[in-house]
């Protein structure tokens, strides 16, 4: 599964993409029908801060959903490395990941109750 990297407002440095391409890929260790893993590293255009803001968001769509991080620094906190913002939000998505790899897949499920009658209780697939 190939990520696909987008840089906004950031130098697209050899390193961060390779850093990224690595992290998505150790996420199919987690969940292997990874179906697409789009990646935003941006950091707003803002000249009254010190340092960059910078934000990495992470589009997980897997068959029955869709599961999106984003890591946004709160306003007045500025990370000096995006790699630091990197792998804050690939852990999370390893964490969401997993989660979502444990969810039961099934739509419906049948009960059968106290009376010998088969009840169908509709249930909503989750995503995050």
């Amino acid at each position: 599964m190939p990520a696909s990297i987008t840089f906004r407002h950031i130098q697209p440095f050899e390193a961060i993409e390779a850093r990224i391409r690595k992290d998505a890929a150790k996420l199919e260790c987690f969940y292997d029908r990874i179906m697409s893993c789009p990646v935003v590293a941006e950091s707003p255009h803002r000249h009254h801060y010190k340092g960059r803001p910078d934000r990495v968001r992470i589009d997980l769509t897997a068959p029955n959903g869709e599961l999106v991080v984003k890591r946004d620094p709160p306003e007045h906190q500025t990370h000096e490395n995006i790699s630091v913002v990197i792998w804050d939000a690939f852990d999370a998505a390893k964490c969401k990941l997993q989660d979502y790899a444990c969810l039961p897949r099934h739509e419906t499920k049948t009960f059968v109750s106290s009376k010998r009658k088969a009840t169908k209780v509709s249930k909503p697939v989750l995503s995050d």
